[in-house]
């Protein structure tokens, strides 16, 4: 295996035997040929006149095999056994279609269309051969890799917005394209460079899809005094990003005497207001998703991943964790779609809940969140004014993800020492490193505005785009607006695509700058976009600040 899709790649070079998330080679190798077919399906698809029905079946497909291999979502072989199956079948119904216009034109398939198998066998063999130093040359795969990831990152917004009834077909046809696209020899450095570009512009489109998908269904978010105590109930705690998958939690448990908890990435689903109505949503519980295995163990009831974020499970919570949607992990109980889009069943979690105990408490008290786009376009004139009397001299964007290296205490040091009269905004879990910090506020502005999940991050542009407004700037680059963002898996990529596309300059990477930037590629986001990397808290805060 080789993956080095996510920050802790190991050495900062890449995973070669096993993965630091936990992923085992054969997993790491089975995604890679996963995404080996799909992409020789984009390519047949891009040449067909497929039937509506099977357009769609594709377009879900790729998009729910894609975000089934972001890092820390399925670790489970047979899962990725069976997709490959199903996509080599569906690849032949797409061909069928493929001979209807180009009969005669065979010798311009590439591998990734004819190659067939039987058995697992032939799919190991097949899966070491195409992975990602399959590429020779080292900015090539590069840049395929982070169009790739990308693609990951993409995926996953589309897949949420698409569970509430919001699909994208522009999105999708890009998705094809640009995987279709990752082999063709004939693309030049400066081809695939514009087409990451590209990326960017549609990450945009889809990040404002999820938006418009959580909003119209859920309500916009509002400021919300969020509860990280517990109460004497059993409980069930959800984990991962799936808001749907929690509105038909919050349906079935209602009455049941069982509890609701979030963790990590659910956080800010208090702060939607079709949420606050069950009087069993109780709070959140725990930090971020790299502690979940000593918080899991300590809350007692079962738990709920609903997308990715699962670590490998320790033995005290083996028997009560469950996985649903795209989450997967050998020998954990996996909780199906509902059949003909009815509601999944969660019965069998709410049973096992009943016979638990009510969870050990962490901590006490309550954290505050719900600073979406809608909610500080509402602050605008407070805002605003703050601003011109200089009680707010700076927003500094810590948005992002938050990972296991001990680097990465960086954030907590940074958000302490930040003066007074700035203002940090967030999304992700990164927040976790100081959003529970005594921070204060400016003129009753916190200053730890937290738009909600990293699903969310669209709201930070849209805020930039806003203060431009209010100022009445020619340039975003004009804010007093810093980046110092903290990344760790393929989502946090497309969103700095499209801070890219946005036209946002001098955004700053850590804890780490991705092992998938050749020296070259790099370079070229350094002179064109002024990326960076991090150094000490005391150099950073004065390269931010001007000081």
């Amino acid at each position: 295996m080789f993956c080095y899709q996510c920050q802790e790649a190991a050495g900062g070079t890449g995973c070669t035997n096993a993965g630091v998330c936990g992923k085992p080679e054969d997993v790491a190798n089975l995604q890679d040929l996963l995404i080996y077919v799909l992409k020789g399906m984009a390519f047949l698809a891009l040449g067909s006149d497929l039937p509506e029905h099977i357009e769609r079946q594709l377009s879900v497909f790729t998009m729910n095999s894609l975000f089934a291999t972001i890092t820390n979502a399925n670790f489970d072989h047979d899962s990725f056994v069976s997709q490959i199956r199903t996509a080599l079948t569906m690849r032949d119904v797409v061909q069928h279609y493929w001979y209807e216009r180009h009969a005669g034109d065979e010798a311009s398939l590439p591998d990734a269309v004819l190659w067939k198998a039987e058995d697992e066998i032939q799919f190991a063999i097949k899966a070491k051969q195409v992975g990602i130093l399959s590429t020779a040359n080292e900015d090539i795969r590069s840049l395929r890799e982070l169009l790739t990831y990308g693609l990951k990152g993409m995926a996953a917004y589309t897949y949420h917005a698409h569970q509430l009834g919001y699909p994208h077909a522009a999105v999708d046809l890009f998705l094809r394209r640009a995987l279709a696209a990752t082999l063709d020899d004939t693309l030049t450095a400066d081809d695939l460079v514009a087409l990451v570009l590209e990326a960017g512009k549609y990450g945009v489109e889809a990040m404002g899809l999820l938006d418009q998908a959580n909003t119209s269904t859920y309500g916009h978010p509002e400021v919300t005094q969020v509860n990280i105590g517990v109460r004497n109930r059993p409980g069930i705690l959800i984990s991962g990003h799936d808001l749907k998958d929690l509105e038909q939690l919050l349906v079935q448990t209602e009455g049941t005497g069982v509890d609701v908890y979030t963790h990590s990435e659910m956080l800010p689903a208090h702060y939607y207001p079709a949420f606050k109505k069950y009087s069993h949503f109780v709070g959140n519980y725990g930090n971020a998703w790299w502690e979940q295995t000593k918080e899991f163990a300590a809350f007692n009831g079962p738990i709920l991943m609903t997308t990715n974020c699962i670590v490998p499970p320790k033995a005290s919570y083996m028997d009560r964790i469950y996985t649903t949607g795209n989450t997967g992990y050998p020998g954990v109980r996996h909780l199906p779609d509902g059949a003909d889009d009815t509601p999944k069943d969660f019965s069998e979690l709410i049973k096992h809940a009943k016979s638990c105990p009510p969870p050990t408490e962490l901590e006490s008290g309550q954290i505050v969140g719900g600073f979406a786009h809608h909610t500080v376009t509402q602050l605008a004139d407070k805002i605003v004014q703050a601003v011109e009397t200089g009680a707010i001299k700076r927003f500094i964007v810590m948005a992002g993800c938050d990972g296991r290296m001990k680097s990465r205490d960086y954030y907590t040091e940074f958000a302490k020492q930040l003066p007074h009269d700035t203002v940090i905004l967030t999304a992700g879990c990164a927040k976790y490193k100081y959003n529970k910090l005594e921070l204060g506020d400016i003129g009753g502005i916190p200053r730890v505005l937290d738009a909600g999940q990293c699903n969310d991050s669209y709201s930070l542009a849209v805020i930039a785009l806003k203060l431009k407004e209010w100022f009445g700037l020619e340039d975003v680059n004009q804010l007093p607006i810093s980046y110092n963002i903290a990344w760790y898996e393929q989502k946090a990529v497309i969103v700095l695509l499209a801070l890219l596309h946005l036209g946002v300059k001098n955004i700053h990477l850590g804890p780490t700058l991705p092992a998938f930037l050749s020296p070259n590629v790099a370079q070229v986001l350094i002179d064109k976009f002024g990326i960076g990397g991090i150094t000490s808290v005391e150099e950073d805060m004065a390269l931010f600040l001007g000081a």
